[in-house]
């Protein structure tokens, strides 16, 4: 019965490592809200909530990796030089992304853009923050321990395409996720996820992935303004007025994360990605030196 659930090496399967990630940060959440029930507590911000969530996954995995007797730091945060350079490229190859994609859809007659009154550079802050917020939170869920425990125990791809699926079925509840904005969605929400696993396979650190994902939803609905996922709280600094095409073409009140030409940017970012062999070993051990010694 023991082969079940330990390996050759004699430890834990990395499946049952990743069930019981989830079920340690649902409890942590659960427990949570029964505190905050019993002390009456008000309902906090949705930046305040974000971030409430994000410090649960983190103490999670933090519970996680210590089981292990490894560092929380092995999970991609060797905090250094290099991880702040990933994290700022990852942030421009995020706003990038977006505004290739919106000057696509804009080239096509999708839309055109009129300047938000009223936006200035507290409310660009705040969103920032935000989704700083949101990207810390769904990076160290989808990309961090549980993800990197199921490519150590199956592969790669595997664990590429598993949470490519969960990261996709985690959105269908957000508003707008309902028949061909719900397929489009899907489907780029899912190849956002493979961007976001190569970032973090090709580095070994998640300072890339969390970059890319806060330059991802700030460009998309603080800068363009666009809808998030199919969230419109964040007011952009530009207001996309459409033209009546096809969802498919612009992606809607969802955002261009439903549209084709969405796909075809992700599918060419995966494509560089892929055929970029990453950091080196050396780079990665001289970073984590450097990190020590400071």
């Amino acid at each position: 019965m023991s082969k079940w659930f330990l390996n050759e090496e004699g430890s834990v399967r990395s499946g049952w490592k990743v069930l019981g990630f989830i079920a340690l940060f649902m409890a942590m959440g659960i427990g949570l809200g029964m505190i905050a029930k019993a002390f009456h507590a008000p309902r906090p911000s949705n930046t305040l909530l974000v971030w409430i969530n994000a410090i649960v996954m983190a103490l999670a995995s933090l519970i996680c990796v210590r089981l292990e007797k490894r560092a929380f730091r092995d999970l991609g945060f060797r905090l250094g030089s290099r991880w702040f350079r990933e994290f700022g490229l990852g942030a421009l190859l995020g706003l990038l992304l977006m505004v290739v994609t919106a000057l696509v859809v804009k080239g096509f007659g999708g839309f055109h853009w009129e300047q938000a009154a009223a936006i200035g550079a507290r409310q660009m802050l705040a969103a920032a923050l935000l989704f700083l917020g949101v990207a810390f939170n769904e990076e160290i869920m989808s990309r961090g321990y549980p993800f990197q425990r199921l490519v150590e125990g199956a592969g790669p791809w595997v664990g590429q395409l598993v949470f490519a699926a969960l990261f996709a079925f985690l959105h269908w509840g957000n508003p707008g996720m309902h028949g061909a904005t719900k397929a489009w969605a899907t489907l780029n929400i899912g190849l956002a996820a493979i961007l976001l696993g190569f970032c973090y396979l090709r580095t070994k650190s998640l300072a890339l992935p969390i970059g890319l994902h806060l330059g991802w939803n700030w460009a998309q609905g603080s800068l363009l303004g666009f809808g998030v996922s199919g969230t419109t709280d964040v007011k952009g600094l530009w207001t996309p007025v459409f033209h009546g095409k096809p969802e498919w073409l612009t992606g809607g009140a969802f955002g261009l994360e439903a549209s084709l030409p969405c796909a075809l940017v992700c599918g060419l970012a995966i494509f560089v990605l892929w055929r970029w062999r990453g950091v080196t070993a050396n780079a990665v051990s001289a970073d984590a030196s450097t990190a020590s010694a400071s």
